[in-house]
C-alpha cells in the first residue's frame, strides 16, 4: 500500500505543475480541488458521526491509522495533539524569559498543581521589584494561560535570593561599561519636542524629551520588562510602552501604571545648542 509520504509527495508534485500555469487555468484547478475536498469532507462527516453512533471503538481504530488521521486532520475533523502541559508551559516562560533577564531576573517553573494551577518562582531582581506583581501578572500569568488555557490560577511562590543591593534598582545595569563623564548626545534641534529621540551612549539605550528648552533622559526600557519605548504613543506629555501598556510621565518619568514605580533618569545639561548626558556609576 502507498505511505502517507508517497501521497503527500504526488500531491505537492502536481501543486507545483499547477503554479506554472497561467491564472485563468490555476482558477480552474482550484475550483475543481476545493469542490471535491468540500465533497469530500461532508462525506467524512457523515461517516464520522455514523460510526459514532454505531461503534466508538471502530472509529478510534480508524481514526488509529496515518493516513485516515492526516486526511481528517486536513478537513479539521480531529484535533492535533497537544503537547504535554508541563512543555507548554516551558514554552510559555520562554517566551518572556529575554524580557525578565534584561532587568537581570528570569522565572523558573516550581511545581504544576493539577488541575488548574501552576507555581512559578521568579528570581534575581524580578523576585524584589516593586513591579514584581504586575510582571507575574501581565507578563509570565498571561503567557502562560495564553498556551494552557486550562491553567486558571499562576502562583508566585517566595524565594530567598541573595540580593547584590548595589544592583536591587528597578533596572539594573546592563550597558558593559558605565562613564561618569559628561557626554554630547545631541544637538538641541535633533531632540524633537514633545517627542522622544532614542541616543546610544557607552552602550546603554537612552530616550532624550524636550520640552521648550528643557530636556530629560531616561534609560529606554520600561520598568515592566524592559521593552523599549522609542516607539511607544506620546500623548499630553505621557508615554505608552509600545509591549505591555505601561504608561510614564515624560516630564518626572513617573509610571501612571504603577504608581510606586519610575524611569531611570539621568542627569542632562543643556549648552549652547548641544545637549550633554551624565551617566552615573
Amino acid at each position: 500500500m502507498t505511505n502517507l509520504e508517497e501521497l503527500v509527495q504526488e500531491i505537492n508534485r502536481f501543486e507545483a505543475i499547477v503554479s506554472e500555469w497561467d491564472e485563468s487555468q490555476r482558477c480552474v484547478a482550484v475550483g475543481l480541488k476545493r469542490a471535491i475536498e468540500a465533497l469530500h469532507k461532508a462525506a467524512l462527516t457523515n461517516l464520522i458521526k455514523s460510526l459514532k453512533q454505531e461503534s466508538m471503538s471502530a472509529l478510534r481504530h480508524a481514526v488509529a491509522d496515518e493516513v485516515v488521521y492526516a486526511v481528517l486532520l486536513y478537513h479539521e475533523l480531529v484535533k492535533p495533539p497537544k503537547p504535554p502541559l508541563s512543555q507548554r508551559i516551558q514554552t510559555a516562560l520562554e517566551e518572556v524569559r529575554p524580557g525578565l533577564k534584561s532587568h537581570n531576573g528570569d522565572v523558573e517553573l516550581v511545581e504544576i498543581k493539577s488541575p488548574d494551577t501552576v507555581e512559578v518562582r521568579l528570581i534575581g531582581t524580578c523576585s524584589s521589584c516593586p513591579a514584581s506583581t504586575l510582571t507575574l501578572s501581565q507578563g509570565v500569568e498571561q503567557a502562560i494561560k495564553n498556551h494552557c488555557p486550562e491553567i486558571t490560577k499562576v502562583v508566585a511562590v517566595n524565594s530567598s535570593p541573595t540580593v547584590n543591593n548595589a544592583n536591587s534598582g528597578l533596572i539594573s545595569p546592563f550597558s558593559a561599561k558605565i562613564t561618569s563623564t559628561w557626554i554630547k548626545v545631541a544637538t538641541i534641534d535633533q531632540v524633537p519636542e514633545f517627542s522622544v529621540l532614542a541616543v546610544q551612549l557607552a552602550g546603554t539605550s537612552l530616550i532624550l524629551y524636550r520640552q521648550g528648552a528643557t530636556v530629560k533622559s531616561y534609560r529606554n526600557a520600561c520598568t515592566h520588562l524592559g521593552s523599549s519605548l522609542e516607539k511607544g504613543k506620546i500623548e499630553n506629555g505621557v508615554i505608552t510602552c509600545p509591549s505591555h501598556g505601561f504608561q510614564y510621565k515624560l516630564e518626572t518619568g513617573k509610571c501612571l501604571t504603577a504608581p510606586d514605580i519610575s524611569l531611570q533618569s539621568y542627569p542632562v545639561k543643556v549648552k549652547g545648542d548641544k545637549v550633554f548626558v551624565k551617566l552615573q556609576k
